[in-house]
């Protein structure tokens, strides 16, 4: 459909979604524009297309630069989702996205400033969609690159047999280095976050600046750097942080995040995956379990099912399964539910036998369950062209890595667990015989005994020091003692849980429009 013809109802669409971001600031009007018009009107004009451009739809909106950036942003994100995105896509995503946030950067207050009114408003899902969109495209491009670098690497030899689109694609990135720079990335969500925490900070740019923070996160968990990914979600949890307008309710930045599924869904995934790669399993266990039990009752209700993007949801819900089942096979202490412990054993048992029985089983699950770790270093594109240069896919680096570095943790877990096992059997034993139980010399096992210890020590949510194990033991007169963990019987965990679960049934049956 071209620039200059296109329907009075898209011209109706962007006035009034100008007018309810850039004046009105009335969330439902564009809560209803955004989640439900844009999408009618993209499956009834422009399903397979893309929409206008922004220069064509600038008088409706009396070319307002901000806005349009956001119109470009949303129109654009849109046709890369329906079509394969080729190089010059990916580069003009890059420029959308810096001309978006160095103008949101550029209107928002200065640190002090005094603010009379607000001059934009979005709602939490938008500014989410806007960041996670950022990021995945980022991450896609990322693994674009590796794939054009692998493929002129592979006809180096027989350049001959290079198709045109991998030597254009090539050339591009050559000329294009410093299109989605990780280093640019890092500064603008940094900059989001540290503009929308200020005092004079707008209710908009307060939800880009925790969003930005679940973003990063995301972001440092794909590069590997997981305690800067778990640091990236302290202003979400800063219990001195001020409540924030949404809609008529005001809300704990925590509260803000859990109220868009798909954030509340990347901060569980990301943050439980750097857990269990910083060995804080308990807390990871915690974090992946709390959202499957959600996510498990949404699926029964139906509730996931009319959120965008809900085909993505039971993918990911599995991943998280796979982690847990690593985790509570690693962890002896209990930090599942019930029904997700269940669900869990049903799903992978069969993986857990072949552990017990000393076969490999962890890489499987963890392949299955881990992010697509990134590499973000630019390569030199022109080691590519010539003769003799190694094809194997520089990008794959990061993600052996991380794969390797989880399997080195897991080996010496096999030897842990052997122990644990032969200790949960008595209640005193040599450390001769222990030793030898577990065909080792004495020597040797007393610093295993140590490393048992160590490994299973961790630092806790509430910053202590704390166990994942279910048994005591300490050695005296070369005999190890053992006791069981001392048991304090609680039961506010359990009323707790099942009021929050009664929240959440609430929550969901509010949402549920009754139509009379």
């Amino acid at each position: 459909m071209g620039d200059e013809v296109f329907p009075d109802s898209v011209k109706d669409f962007v006035f009034d979604l100008h007018d309810a971001s850039r004046r009105s600031f009335i969330a439902s009007e564009e809560q209803a524009l955004y989640s439900g018009t844009f999408r009618e009107t993209t499956a009834k004009y422009f399903p397979n297309v893309a929409w206008p451009s922004p220069a064509a739809i600038s008088s409706e909106c009396g070319g307002d630069e901000l806005f349009l950036a956001l119109y470009n942003e949303l129109t654009l994100r849109h046709l890369q989702s329906v079509k394969r995105p080729n190089v010059n896509d990916r580069i003009e995503g890059w420029h959308a996205y810096r001309e978006l946030f160095d103008l949101l950067l550029k209107e928002a207050p200065e640190d002090g400033a005094e603010v009379k009114s607000a001059n934009l408003y979005l709602i939490p899902e938008w500014c989410f969609d806007i960041l996670h969109e950022f990021l995945y495209q980022f991450q896609g491009f990322c693994q674009f690159r590796t794939t054009t670098y692998c493929a002129a690497a592979k006809t180096a030899d027989e350049p001959e047999k290079r198709s045109a689109n991998v030597s254009d694609a090539l050339e591009l990135l050559g000329q294009n280095r410093d299109a989605w720079a990780v280093e640019t990335v890092l500064f603008y969500l940094h900059r989001l976050v540290a503009v929308g925490t200020q005092k004079n900070a707008s209710a908009t740019y307060r939800y880009l600046a925790y969003f930005s923070s679940v973003t990063l996160s995301r972001l440092e968990c794909l590069l590997g750097d997981y305690k800067a990914s778990i640091d990236a979600l302290d202003v979400i949890y800063d219990s001195k942080a001020e409540l924030i307008a949404v809609g008529e309710d005001m809300k704990t930045p925590e509260e803000l995040v859990h109220g868009v599924f798909p954030a509340r869904l990347s901060l569980a995934y990301h943050s439980g995956v750097s857990y269990l790669m910083l060995r804080r399993y308990k807390d990871s266990g915690a974090m992946l379990g709390s959202i499957c039990l959600f996510m498990q009752r949404g699926f029964k209700t139906g509730q996931l099912r009319k959120i965008p993007g809900s085909e993505q949801f039971n993918k990911l819900f599995d991943r998280m399964i796979a982690l847990l089942a690593i985790i509570s096979h690693i962890c002896p202490a209990p930090i599942l539910d019930d029904s997700i412990a269940s669900i869990v054993h049903d799903k992978h048992a069969n993986n857990l036998s072949k552990i017990e029985a000393g076969e490999e089983g962890y890489e499987d699950l963890f392949v299955f369950a881990c992010p697509k770790f990134v590499n973000p270093a630019v390569p030199d594109y022109s080691q590519a062209l010539k003769p003799g240069c190694e094809s194997t896919p520089y990008g794959q680096d990061a993600y052996k890595l991380q794969v390797k570095q989880f399997m080195n943790e897991m080996e010496t877990h096999a030897t842990l667990r052997k122990m644990r096992s032969y200790m949960t059997l008595y209640t005193s034993i040599g450390v001769e015989k222990l030793a030898s139980f577990n065909d080792m010399k004495v020597e040797q096992f007393e610093s295993w005994l140590t490393c048992l210890k160590h490994k299973m020590n961790q630092l806790e949510n509430n910053n202590k020091v704390g166990t994942a194990m279910d048994i005591h033991y300490y050695v005296a007169d070369n005999i190890v003692h053992v006791d069981e963990a001392e048991k304090v019987r609680r039961f506010e965990n359990f009323f707790m849980k099942q009021i929050q679960n009664n929240d959440d049934v609430l929550r969901q049956l509010e949402a549920i429009k009754i139509e009379l």
